[in-house]
């Protein structure tokens, strides 16, 4: 544990923006179009910038975006928050991993850590505040979306094995909340092939055994994945509904 004042936790942001987007098949990664007169990214930097509960903010960007991004710091990071980037991983948890560890080195491992997305623009101070304060009796939250639709198990992905419990079944959001240190070190012990296999941010402190509170989603923090989703968000925005 560093050398801290353990007494106080403070709350960092860790943005991933180091996806290529493909899926979306535009030029650029999806978090650096431009909706509304600014980048989709912009939005969520604003939001956790103003939260009161949010100490620090943290970037995980390709080099080549770094300089694009300081820019926009200049007007999203309102309460001038940001402190570094890290550099992206192989995949999306290994640019968490990247990410903690940074953030590790100039805080203490009782920190909380709120792994956000770049393409979710939509993120309210409300959810930031209920994921937060969920965290604080447990070792992390998720905020979580019921399933509308039955749920079926597929072994071969052709024909259905097994019916699943839809009431038993969540579909997961950002952003999510882990105590720093108990985090770290479950995304350590899955390098270096199987954190290769992880698809949620959750999903390491799950399989730590780390004790993960449910609070309720929102539908309107939904990720930009495709060109139906940006054109939502386009809409929402010329609309006046920004978070």
């Amino acid at each position: 544990m560093n050398d801290k004042d353990t007494d106080y936790r403070r709350n960092i942001a860790l943005i991933l923006s180091g996806g290529t987007g493909r899926r979306l098949g535009t030029d650029i990664p999806k978090q650096y179009l431009e909706v509304g007169g600014r980048s989709v990214i912009s939005y969520c930097i604003e939001t956790l910038s103003r939260h009161g509960g949010i100490d620090a903010i943290w970037i995980v960007a390709e080099p080549a975006w770094q300089e694009e991004i300081l820019g926009w710091l200049e007007t999203a990071d309102v309460e001038q928050k940001f402190r570094g980037f890290s550099l992206p991983g192989e995949n999306r948890q290994l640019s968490v991993l990247h990410g903690l560890e940074d953030i590790l080195q100039d805080g203490s491992e009782t920190d909380f850590v709120l792994v956000h997305d770049a393409a979710r623009p939509l993120l309210s101070a409300d959810m930031i505040s209920a994921c937060l304060e969920a965290a604080v009796d447990h070792d992390g939250a998720i905020p979580v979306l019921p399933m509308k639709d039955t749920v079926y198990c597929s072994g071969d992905g052709h024909r259905i094995t097994s019916l699943l419990d839809r009431g038993a079944v969540f579909a997961g959001q950002a952003p999510e909340a882990f105590v720093l240190g108990k985090y770290l070190e479950a995304n350590r012990s899955l390098l270096p092939e199987r954190i290769l296999q992880i698809n949620g941010s959750t999903e390491p402190a799950v399989m730590a055994g780390m004790d993960i509170a449910m609070i309720p989603g929102d539908e309107k923090n939904f990720k930009i994945t495709t060109k139906a989703d940006l054109e939502r968000f386009r809409e929402l925005i010329n609309q006046g509904k920004r978070p």
